[in-house]
């Protein structure tokens, strides 16, 4: 409870000279004061011990009243502060989702899969898309907190836009769940995604599972965007696979290279440069589907088919595995993200406690070096002789995989 804020009483030591302008008071007034003061000297006299007991009962009550005020003023500073609180509302979340070009999933499976888990649980949800644009971003923040969501999902853009999200948040007490990607010195209340680690190591495991070991083969990378803490999570994963075998020789390095924003077409620019330059490449490690798919359309303008890996297992992704141009994606179950999204979030807006069927860990923000308590979803490798499980999981359909000539692949693949 907030202390009390004490009523100032007006200074009354002086009173007696505040007179109508002469400074004196008027004449009756004295004489009036003179009877009482005799009245009581008579009282007190003959009732010392009733004189006594009065004054110490005016003091309690006054004392009294005096905490009574103090308290109702202090209770109602308190109810200010805590009817704004979650547990007091009925549970509003907004979820800030980032882009449509970085990844076709943020529109074709998160989005979905978010819609879902709260209309499921009948948890009023406002789900949109910054579009890339840091500015429209912090404007569809203010936006919902002023609606009054009582908890945040973002997926940021970048640490900076993400980070002052987070702040104004807070400031408003509204906690923040950091969706699929960390927010770096942030402070976000909670982290939901895969294990992001894990997933680069299944990048860097399916290339070499793709490529082989013999010959020395040069191998080329091209990074997710360095303002992503996904990425140097991803890139953690799949360098672990890959450093051993550049330091013994069983690899060549090649040029290792990070996309600004995740941006598909400047990465099939930075990858045409670096096939220039370096033509001997033979496999191409490649943090998300949507690059991959830059860089599979360069090399077919190359008359070249070599590994390459993606993430994400989108409908394009998936198709180039049918077709041979992609060796390996990783399939994040986005139901799963946003199934413990929504349990977490719904949670926190009715005040209670993360609910006993997630699995809490942590990991360590790389700026503040604070834990930040996490749920991470596990990571799958998806090769061609398993696109099926994509499709089982409800990752993607088979309607919309199979679609035209890749109806007869499906079969072959044992989709349906």
């Amino acid at each position: 409870m907030r202390a009390a804020r004490g009523n100032t009483l007006p200074d009354t030591t002086n009173n007696n000279n505040r007179g109508t302008g002469s400074g004196t008071q008027p004449q009756h007034r004295t004489e009036h004061a003179r009877h009482h003061a005799h009245t009581d000297r008579r009282f007190r006299g003959a009732y010392p011990e009733r004189t006594h007991a009065m004054r110490k009962g005016i003091l309690a009550v006054a004392t009294v009243g005096v905490v009574a005020l103090g308290s109702l003023a202090a209770c109602g500073d308190d109810k200010k502060d805590t009817g704004s609180t979650p547990a007091s509302k009925a549970p509003y979340v907004g979820v800030i989702l980032p882009d449509t070009k970085s990844s076709a999933r943020w529109e074709t499976a998160d989005k979905p899969s978010l819609t879902k888990a709260f209309a499921d649980a009948g948890i009023k949800a406002d789900i949109q898309n910054a579009q890339g644009d840091k500015t429209a971003f912090g404007t569809i923040a203010d936006g919902m907190l002023a609606k009054g969501v009582n908890v945040l999902i973002i997926t940021d853009l970048d640490a900076g836009s993400g980070g002052a999200v987070i702040k104004k948040a807070h400031d408003q007490g509204v906690p923040v769940i950091d969706y699929d990607r960390l927010t770096a010195g942030g402070g976000a209340d909670y982290y939901v995604s895969f294990d992001n680690v894990a997933v680069g190591k299944l990048q860097g495991e399916g290339l070499v599972k793709c490529l082989g070991k013999s010959g020395k083969p040069k191998v080329a990378v091209l990074n997710g965007s360095p303002t992503d803490n996904n990425a140097t999570l991803f890139a953690q994963g799949y360098n672990s696979v890959l450093d051993p075998l550049f330091a013994d020789g069983t690899y060549t390095k090649g040029p290792n290279t990070s996309v600004p924003d995740w941006d598909n077409a400047q990465a099939g620019t930075i990858f045409e440069q670096n096939l220039t330059q370096n033509p001997d490449i033979k496999g191409v490690l490649v943090a998300n589907d949507g690059m991959a798919n830059s860089v599979i359309a360069t090399l077919k303008k190359n008359n070249l088919q070599l590994p390459v890996t993606g993430q994400d297992a989108t409908v394009q992704g998936l198709q180039h595995l049918l077709d041979g141009d992609q060796c390996v994606t990783v399939f994040k179950d986005t139901t799963l993200e946003a199934s413990a999204a929504s349990k977490l979030a719904i949670a926190l807006a009715q005040g209670q406690n993360p609910p006993s069927d997630l699995t809490l860990t942590s990991i360590v923000d790389p700026v503040t070096k604070k834990d930040v308590k996490s749920v991470l979803e596990t990571p799958k490798a998806i090769y061609k002789d398993n696109v099926k499980d994509v499709v089982s999981a409800g990752g993607v359909t088979a309607a919309e995989l199979c679609a035209g000539a890749y109806a007869a692949k499906c079969t072959a693949a044992g989709i349906s």
